[in-house]
């Protein structure tokens, strides 16, 4: 006899076993099982609501047809301050308007430190939107002010502080710059972590000399997120100084991002470096250049479509495609 949604969530709630094939009826609930849910969840023992919301989360990061959502906004008002900071990582695909008051809220007035850096980490995605110009401008002045009020706040915890920095510095605001440098020369190394993962996302050239002296830095730590930066800054200068950490450095993950910064970066020396990896003795770093190479070809067939062929089978350049006016500058719709 088939069980019951209420019988499985029972299981869910109170087998001394957590079954993650259990958890899957959690996605997509229909109104009926969201009410039962929605009563039960409240009475489950804390450590099981954890432990169900990180099974939760990790699934949604490799699953992208499982929809967890009002668990995970259910969960952003749980008790328990580790549930909270856990719905509020597992929403960082959910980029609808109506999260930004509350994660806003949860920022400012959550007891719990933990649960105040998720938050501050979550609003990065709502600056960037921001940049794009595909949100509320006035939504955006609103997590650009309360991620900024935080960075200001010396009383704050350093970690909700410098996730709040990641968060901003996608900002092209005049602010963040110095906002940036701040905190690269802070005497905490984890404020230095951030600032170099912020120079990354601010995408402005005026860090590039930083981030690659960064990767000779002796911290871990700081090569790996120097080596993320160098690809998001599509740093050309960087790719020797890639190459050799491939080759000679002693943590694998920093290994890791330097493939993937290659791939970032581009160019026939760090293609050729990357074909390279593919025989490396080391299963992840080959497959790590495997996905830098697709992902490299993907921008180069892009670069590809922005030509095309006139009537008599020539190749036209850019300008050709776009059409020029008179004054020579090119003129197209999604430009302006």
């Amino acid at each position: 006899m088939k069980k019951s949604f209420k019988d499985i969530l029972q299981n869910i709630a109170t087998d001394p076993q957590l079954h993650t094939s259990h958890l899957f009826i959690l996605s997509k609930m229909d109104k009926e099982s969201l009410t039962i849910f929605q009563e039960t969840w409240p009475n489950v023992e804390v450590q099981r609501r954890r432990d169900v919301m990180q099974e939760l989360l990790e699934i949604t990061e490799v699953n992208f047809e499982v929809d967890f959502v009002p668990v995970f906004l259910l969960g952003l008002g749980d008790d328990d301050a580790e549930v909270r900071a856990t719905a509020v990582k597992s929403l960082w695909e959910y980029e609808e308007e109506s999260l930004v008051p509350v994660l806003i809220h949860m920022l400012k007035t959550d007891e719990a430190p933990l649960v105040r850096e998720a938050s501050a980490s979550a609003l990065g995605q709502f600056v960037y939107l921001n940049e794009l110009e595909e949100l509320n401008p006035t939504v955006g002045k609103m997590v650009e002010e309360a991620l900024l009020d935080t960075i200001y706040q010396a009383t704050e915890d350093l970690h909700v502080r410098r996730r709040a920095i990641e968060s901003v510095s996608f900002s092209a605001d005049a602010r963040i710059g110095p906002i940036i440098e701040n905190a690269y020369y802070h005497e905490n190394v984890k404020m230095q972590v951030s600032a170099i993962f912020a120079m990354g996302r601010n995408a402005d050239s005026r860090w590039l000399p930083s981030v690659i002296e960064e990767l000779d830095n002796p911290n871990t730590e700081i090569r790996f997120e120097a080596c993320r930066a160098c690809g998001e800054l599509e740093a050309k200068d960087a790719v020797p100084r890639l190459i050799s950490l491939i080759e000679e450095d002693a943590d694998i993950e920093v290994q890791e991002m330097a493939i993937w910064a290659l791939g970032r970066i581009g160019g026939d020396l760090a293609r050729e470096a990357l074909e390279a990896c593919l025989e490396l003795e080391q299963p992840v770093l080959a497959q790590a250049a495997e996905e830098s190479l697709d992902e490299l070809n993907l921008f180069a067939d892009a670069e590809l479509m922005l030509y095309d062929f006139d009537e008599d089978g020539d190749v036209m350049d850019f300008d050709d495609l776009l059409g020029e006016e008179p004054n020579g500058y090119p003129t197209n719709q999604y430009l302006n």
